[in-house]
């Protein structure tokens, strides 16, 4: 059974308090709930990890190797500033699915650019926590091509 590795950075554990105008009301229990039922649909397990801090998002990015068939990440602002965690997910060599809530291009200007989308099969932004639903259906079917 495949597994995917389900990555959420900074400030994503205040999702359903944090301005929700912009990222909604479901909170990060929601999502990870919404992903464990999709995966089980889809014939998957997810592992979900959440952290504010680069290293660890890395760190998890690193175990995923030999453990997980595909990771899932919304990186969170890490998107535009993290050479980094692209480095990590690029060296790994699992596929990425790269995930945001809102619509990064219609946001702030430094929004705009994402270290992720060159390491990644692909981006969902902007569906808010469905796009989560999304990123795994899409890393199923990849899979399995």
């Amino acid at each position: 059974m495949p597994s995917i590795l389900i990555l959420n950075g900074p400030n994503l554990n205040l999702l359903g308090a944090r301005e929700p105008q912009i990222y909604g009301a479901a909170t990060l229990a929601d999502i990870e709930k919404m992903c464990a039922e999709a995966a089980a649909r889809l014939g998957l397990t997810v592992e979900c990890l959440q952290s504010n801090h680069e290293g660890a998002l890395i760190d998890a990015v690193h175990a995923a190797r030999g453990k997980h068939d595909g990771i899932v990440i919304n990186a969170g602002a890490y998107t535009h500033s993290s050479l980094a965690i692209a480095d990590a997910l690029s060296a790994v060599g699992l596929p990425v699915a790269e995930v945001h809530l809102s619509n990064i291009h219609k946001r702030e200007a430094v929004r705009h650019h994402s270290f992720i989308a060159p390491v990644s099969v692909g981006m969902i932004c902007g569906f808010g926590p469905i796009g989560y639903v999304l990123a795994l259906e899409a890393l199923t079917q990849h899979l399995t091509l």
